[in-house]
């Protein structure tokens, strides 16, 4: 469930690309203007926004908002100005090509199967490579193998759960790891990347039933770095992925400073989706507004921007 608020009555497309432009005008720029109109505009709107400034100015809104503004709130607005698929392939171009590859496992590993065909889509006609060559030519061993084993068909979407093979995928998983001198892990790439959400969300709790252990304690102890944090966000999301993003943004903003980088990619990319629901989980466990949160670790322009597609606190 989104958290834009979309004012009731709309200017048009045309009407607010008139107003940036005069947003534009002058010493310095006026970035409550932009703010107000940018913040509010779903991806559609951006888009139309984005076509009517071109034809009017014979210029490219994002490199004029780019000169005109700087630091946290130009990597924001920025983010924002794309739509979904096409952000978030460039989340992923960014992590990948910079080795900072974090970000691309949560985006991979998060997005459901009909998400990461439109990001694949994108990421070739942006790039003009393949998804899967370059995870290929920056990723490596077990974490390269589950990145592209997720972001390739066959995938599965259904919401029906057969209780047979959930239980024989806990068995198996239990031979892969637990009861076995080392880890199998092609067992744990190939049940976590071909089953659906449905499915591994049933397969955790039969997995403790059965064995006794945490599917996910298993997992952190029997494998590591990012792919064991691959393996974690798929399984997290199958079960709950608002409680996930929640966490992802508590960890941005706890301990000394903030890692801006995972606020604004978190709150921007979740925006139009689920963030009403994160907001819930994030109250619900850290006995917090997220909003509050978001407020006491950033300031001026760049807070206002953040809270404006936050929306109201609940």
């Amino acid at each position: 469930m989104s958290s834009l608020i979309v004012p009731p009555i709309l200017t048009s497309p045309r009407d607010d690309a008139i107003k940036l432009h005069g947003a534009f005008k002058g010493w310095g720029c006026d970035t409550a203007v932009v703010i107000d109109i940018l913040a509010h505009r779903d991806a559609i709107q951006r888009a139309l926004i984005q076509q009517d400034y071109r034809a009017m100015y014979s210029e490219d809104l994002c490199k004029r908002l780019s000169s005109e503004l700087s630091g946290k709130l130009e990597m924001a607005v920025l983010l924002w100005m794309h739509d979904p698929a096409g952000r978030d392939a460039v989340v992923m171009r960014n992590s990948l090509t910079t080795g900072s590859l974090k970000a691309a496992t949560e985006v991979i590993c998060s997005r459901t199967p009909s998400q990461i065909q439109l990001i694949r889509q994108h990421y070739h006609s942006k790039f003009g490579v393949h998804l899967e060559d370059d995870i290929k030519r920056h990723t490596s061993g077990d974490h390269e193998k589950l990145l592209l084993a997720y972001v390739s068909p066959p995938w599965n979407e259904g919401l029906e759960v057969d209780r047979q093979m959930v239980e024989n995928d806990a068995k198996a998983l239990y031979k892969a790891g637990e009861k076995r001198l080392g880890t199998d892990e092609r067992t744990f790439i190939r049940i976590f990347c071909e089953r659906s959400r449905a499915h591994l969300a049933y397969v955790a709790p039969v997995y403790h039933s059965m064995h006794g252990n945490s599917l996910k304690k298993v997992v952190k102890k029997e494998t590591s770095g990012n792919f064991e944090y691959g393996l974690l966000t798929i399984l997290k999301c199958s079960e709950n992925p608002a409680k996930y993003f929640a966490k992802v943004l508590h960890n941005a903003m706890k301990g000394l400073g903030t890692d801006d980088t995972t606020l604004v990619r978190v709150i921007v990319t979740r925006t139009e989706i689920d963030m009403q629901y994160i907001k819930a989980e994030y109250s619900k466990k850290y006995k917090k507004t997220l909003t509050d949160a978001v407020h006491s670790e950033t300031s001026g322009n760049y807070r206002t921007f953040l809270l404006s597609l936050l929306g109201p606190k609940y």
